[in-house]
């Protein structure tokens, strides 16, 4: 028989699930959306998302702008940060293991937003290698990662993302047509990896894999000069990111559960 006790348990699961439903629908949007956005999305009735809103804008949690937009707000960060600190030591084995295999540089990155945050990294041993610090922010369209990733995104949701970014040219390899951009994808889908030939980066040449079923949009990349990141090195390397996406995947589900 349920209590008046356990109907309270129940409904502050709910009210914290919807919660961290509107973050996450707000983050996957840009991190700003308005109500009626959010009631589409989200598919709660308005009286509901307006009283977690609310709620969330007087824990810092939202913020409202003087558009009456919601946007994700400052204590975030805080939470950000240390998620961004267990990721990476979640990542190191499977990162080092890439780096002692291939030789070139392991990436683990993230959709924040509508950019990707390199989160991890363990560097080449080659004296000649490539810098990529944990922290950067780069957009998603000139990157392996950030392909891999929006390779996993519904078409609309890229679509959207690239209308409010743009697609600003960083190298003259960049892709800035969208409709080849979604050709790019499709090839990306389609192989299960994503390459970046030099399209963020003159003469570097990167390749990545999306981590599969994880809780946030994660990538796994390798990285180097464009003149030893070869075809073959590419064959042997597609199969190693995917083995270590998945049990990448495999312990951050664990660590979720535990």
């Amino acid at each position: 028989m349920e209590t008046d006790s356990s109907r309270a348990r129940s409904g502050g699961v709910q009210s914290v699930e919807r919660a961290f439903g509107l973050l996450e629908t707000m983050a996957d949007h840009g991190g700003s959306m308005g109500l009626s956005q959010l009631a589409t999305a989200s598919q709660l009735p308005l009286p509901t998302i307006h009283r977690i809103v609310r709620t969330l804008v007087d824990l810092g949690y939202l913020r409202q702008e003087p558009s009456r937009r919601y946007a994700l707000g400052p204590r975030l960060i805080r939470l950000g940060e240390s998620s961004s600190t267990m990721l990476s030591t979640w990542a190191r084995p499977q990162l080092t293991h890439l780096v002692d295999e291939l030789g070139e540089s392991a990436n683990l990155a993230m959709l924040d937003g509508d950019q990707i945050v390199y989160v991890a990294q363990v560097p080449s041993r080659h004296s000649m290698r490539m810098f990529t610090e944990v922290g950067r922010r780069v957009w998603p369209h000139c990157t392996a990662v950030g392909k891999a990733v929006l390779a996993t995104l519904p078409e609309r949701t890229v679509r959207e993302m690239l209308q409010r970014t743009g697609m600003a040219q960083q190298t003259e390899h960049t892709i800035t047509d969208p409709a080849e951009f979604g050709r790019e994808l499709t090839r990306t889908a389609g192989r299960g990896y994503a390459v970046d030939e030099g399209e963020q980066e003159i003469g570097v040449r990167c390749v990545a894999v999306a981590v599969p079923d994880a809780p946030s949009k994660l990538a796994l990349s390798i990285s180097g000069p464009a003149t030893r990141v070869t075809d073959d090195l590419v064959a042997r390397a597609v199969p190693l990111l995917t083995r270590a996406a998945r049990d990448l995947s495999e312990q951050l589900s664990g660590q979720a559960r535990a």
